[in-house]
């Protein structure tokens, strides 16, 4: 047995050795100010008592993750001393030595094996696997493509520089766990997850109702209804110990320090604006190009008096609070309201009609990109969250396989403008290719006798990506706009982007719909 085994994954190892070859190749790429955030974090945990972490401010880049990922970064300041000591001083900003290069651009990658492992149980999990002697036709050899190969991950955390991919590769655990049926291990894994990034709360309602719904209660009635006296208070207290005790570990030092409220005010920053200097691709990217647009016919038309108007500096590159011209300013409140209502759908289907574990991981996926829809000052990296679970639903079914191509395409290339420097250029219109052919010739092989995957309209806003890099990158530069408006090739840029990612998150919803009703259907 052990021999298949070892034959039947010999092309795992080599996806994966040979992605991890391709990072080495990018350390000496361009790195963003985040290198700089995650060496000041280095600094703060190694040189500072624990009581001064989250109160130090000598950097305008503050501790502003959950206390286990300062733990985390404590643990590789003890390594990096041995690399070059003068990267662990507070005051030596913007302290980037080939020394400290190179170790902060390896920790990434060696933490990266956490994601590696991940891919690997998800493969696993895959159903429907179809005997065919090219590796294309398989569809954990796919998904084991599309994630360890992923576009946006490679040059999120290996040219701009963050440590995605430890992150993600803890939640992709916690997903192939549950699917696996260790139900308290990916409770904990969740839960370790959330005291690393606290981003991941957005997603948290997936977990708890799929949780509550599929592991308390032990089974339902012949109806598929839920069965009441079914349900094990033994259950819900080991869930409960198990998610108290990661954050009590990771929370604990500070409360008893008399800390908590510092700690929660730095990880919920609610200062900061509505969208993040780069509108990420979102309804908020489109809720602000129309208050332009309306401001700018109103003024045209004489409806408003320019000077009355709010000097709105949404793509300024600014990131602070800011009043629209024309259409309601918009608070955090307000976003969370847009936010809850958007998953609900997702919330409703996962506690009224559960469909096992990939019900949870479309819950998951739609809670994740309603998030990124609605939420307050969205990063345009958090796309990513919704992108590499979809990849586990897009290897098993031709509709999932169709929303992922267009999510994908359309997130990763909302990346472009985070790398905006010459030299990256080439690689990341390289890479994103190479990932988009990948992308789109593996998926057609699977599902190759279900017809096409995309639309006629679909196909035709994809390609139109292509002449919208070419006016940002080659045309918008040399005309005389780019003096007076710069900012033009992010705005178009967001807003196209908005469209691919708004219309993937109605397909999602639309195709709950529809499994719910099939579901119905097939119970009647």
């Amino acid at each position: 047995m052990a021999a298949p085994m070892s034959e039947s994954w010999s092309w795992f190892l080599a996806l994966a050795f040979g992605v991890s070859l391709l990072k080495c190749l990018l350390i000496n790429t361009y790195h963003s100010t985040d290198f700089e955030v995650h060496r000041n974090w280095l600094a703060v945990t190694h040189s500072l008592p624990i009581s001064q972490w989250y109160f130090e401010e000598t950097s305008e880049w503050t501790l502003d993750y959950p206390p286990l990922f300062a733990w985390f970064e404590y643990g590789l300041s003890h390594i990096a001393k041995y690399f070059d000591k003068e990267m662990l001083v507070v005051q030596h900003l913007n302290y980037a030595s080939p020394a400290t290069v190179l170790f902060q651009r390896f920790t990434v990658i060696l933490a990266d094996v956490v994601f590696i492992y991940a891919v690997k149980e998800c493969c696993k999990c895959v159903k429907g696997s179809r005997r065919s002697k090219d590796l294309l036709g398989k569809p954990s050899f796919v998904l084991a493509g599309l994630l360890l190969w992923n576009f946006g991950l490679l040059i999120v955390d290996h040219i701009h520089f963050q440590y995605n991919g430890f992150l993600f590769g803890v939640l992709l655990l916690s997903v192939a766990r549950h699917f696996q049926g260790g139900h308290l291990e990916g409770a904990l894994l969740f839960a370790l997850l959330l005291n690393l990034k606290h981003i991941f709360l957005y997603i948290s309602p997936a977990y708890g109702i799929y949780l509550l719904r599929s592991y308390c209660f032990t089974k339902d009635n012949p109806d598929e209804s839920l069965n009441w006296r079914s349900f094990s208070l033994l259950r819900l207290a080991t869930l409960g110990v198990i998610v108290c005790s990661v954050f009590a570990l990771s929370f604990g030092p500070f409360i008893l320090l008399g800390q908590l409220p510092q700690v929660l005010s730095r990880l919920f920053p609610f200062k900061r604006g509505l969208c993040h200097a780069y509108w990420a691709p979102n309804f908020w990217a489109l809720y602000n190009m129309a208050d332009k647009v309306l401001s700018i016919l109103g003024v045209k038309l004489k409806l408003f008096d320019v000077d009355r108007l709010p000097k709105a500096s949404m793509t300024g590159g600014l990131v602070q609070e800011f009043q629209h011209s024309v259409l309601p300013s918009v608070s955090p409140s307000a976003t969370l309201v847009c936010t809850v209502i958007s998953i609900l759908p997702a919330v409703f289907s996962a506690w009224f009609r559960p469909s096992g574990v990939r019900g949870f991981l479309r819950c998951v996926i739609i809670c994740a990109l309603g998030s990124f829809m609605f939420g307050w000052h969205v990063h345009e990296k958090a796309v990513l969250m919704a992108i590499l679970p979809l990849s586990l639903m897009a290897v098993e079914r031709k509709e999932d396989a169709r929303i992922f191509l267009i999510l994908a395409t359309t997130g990763h290339f909302s990346l472009f403008p985070l790398f905006f420097t010459a030299p990256e250029l080439p690689i990341k219109v390289l890479l994103m290719l190479l990932f988009s052919l990948y992308s789109f010739t593996s998926l057609k092989m699977l599902f190759r006798h279900e017809g096409s995957l995309l639309s006629v309209p679909e196909a035709v806003y994809l390609t139109g990506l292509i002449p919208l890099e070419v006016f940002c990158e080659f045309v918008y530069p040399w005309t005389t706009w780019q003096q007076t408006l710069p900012f033009i090739p992010l705005l178009v840029t967001s807003v196209y982007c908005a469209l691919g990612v708004s219309y993937s998150f109605i397909m999602l919803n639309v195709l709950l719909l529809r499994t719910e009703n099939t579901g119905k259907n097939k119970s009647q």
